[in-house]
């Protein structure tokens, strides 16, 4: 017996829709008026034009989740027999953004309900940004939830800042504890909010030092403690919180006190990478403390990382948006999509159903209408996005 796999390509299809209006004769004899009637055709996605959930969602598909940008994907809707510009998709990728983006404000409000979050920033460029040269700096801020949540959220948000001011104002009303790297931003953040540090980007800057000439690394004492605790951490990983807790308790807070004493002893000239990175641990020891607290939290904020190295690998196809529009429509088909991801889901097949069905809701739609379309509650016949058992190449 022997397994193979064939492919059956994808096929595209025209549906024609045809309303009539029909005149009652024997209406119009009684009072003198005229009396139409017409059937009830089906509302359109988007007014006069072609676009349907699953022509977008596949766009969505190959843009977002593949790293295909809108350009490169014309040639092959038109060896497809579909002709579209590049100025049409991305008018539907803005237009339809606007028809869930009730759905992306109200991950929002979940995500800032949740205690426990982590959060990340990185540049990203727009070229006609009012009162800003094309070249300027823009920045997508990304906020997710734990990794042991059991309703995970990636939530993506474009700023024209980097300020602390905005950082406050993504972050309001979140009253937990929220773990992010030392970017000073984060502290205007209201007392209300705790800050845990990220051992990780300690350990790179200690293995920056360890590694200052190429070819001849030497694992520093301060680098042993710290990959000492990330090894334990990884032994912990399916611990429950309480258990975690625990565990550093006994473990991983001796460890602690031994690199702060290390520190606390070593000498080194501040523009020198040891300096460097003793100076950035310094400044985030009590935030860094942190990790000793809460059993909820990883040792590092990597989960955050990945999820923006989801957009950053987007970011290098698509380059740049041309307006805050544009950017603002990234930002919320990445948080859906990599919310989707999360919580085990088909993006295709979320994104076409919930394009469909929140675009025939009203206009002014309330939050309890938008619960069934949250990843977590959304329904798939086939919720994971990786059948359990696939052929294996030989």
């Amino acid at each position: 017996m022997r397994k193979v796999i064939h492919k059956i390509p994808s096929k595209l299809f025209v549906e024609i829709i045809n309303e009539k209006t029909y005149k009652c004769v024997d209406c119009e004899k009684l009072d003198g008026c005229s009396h139409l009637y017409h059937g009830k055709t089906p509302q359109a996605l988007i007014a006069h034009s072609i676009a349907t959930p699953s022509l977008v969602a596949e766009i969505l598909n190959q843009k977002y989740v593949l790293g295909t940008p809108i350009y490169r994907q014309l040639k092959e809707w038109q060896r497809a027999g579909v002709l579209l510009s590049e100025t049409t998709i991305a008018n539907w990728v803005i237009k339809c953004a606007a028809i869930v983006k009730p759905l992306y404000d109200l991950l929002h409000q979940k995500l800032i309900e949740q205690r426990f979050l982590q959060g990340d920033e990185t540049p990203y460029e727009v070229l006609r940004e009012p009162n800003k040269p094309a070249r300027s700096k823009s920045y997508i801020w990304v906020i997710r939830s734990i990794s042991r949540s059991d309703k995970p959220i990636v939530y993506y948000v474009y700023g024209d800042t980097r300020s602390g001011k905005f950082a406050q104002k993504i972050y309001q009303n979140f009253t937990g504890i929220l773990q992010c790297d030392g970017y000073t931003g984060y502290n205007l953040l209201t007392d209300s909010i705790t800050r845990v540090g990220c051992w990780a980007h300690v350990r790179r800057k200690f293995y920056d030092d360890a590694n200052k000439v190429l070819g001849h690394f030497k694992e520093t004492r301060p680098l042993a403690i710290l990959n000492e605790m990330f090894r334990l951490e990884k032994q912990w990983l399916k611990l429950s919180s309480s258990e975690r807790l625990d565990r550093r308790s006994k473990s991983l807070k001796p460890l602690v006190d031994s690199f702060w004493q290390w520190c606390d002893q070593a000498e080194a000239l501040p523009k020198s990478r040891l300096g460097k990175a003793l100076i950035y641990a310094q400044n985030q020891r009590k935030a860094l403390n942190q990790i000793l607290n809460f059993g909820e939290i990883d040792l590092s904020n990597n989960a955050s990382e990945r999820n923006m190295k989801s957009y950053v690998i987007g970011r290098k196809n698509w380059l740049f948006s041309t307006s805050p529009k544009g950017a603002e429509a990234n930002a919320i088909w990445m948080s859906l999509i990599e919310s989707a991801k999360a919580n085990g889901l088909t993006p295709f097949k979320y994104l076409q159903d919930i394009i469909e069905k929140i675009s025939k809701l009203p206009v002014f739609v309330k939050a309890e209408e938008l619960e069934d379309y949250l990843p977590w509650n959304w329904q798939d016949e086939n919720k994971l996005a990786i059948p359990a058992k696939i052929a294996v190449a030989k």
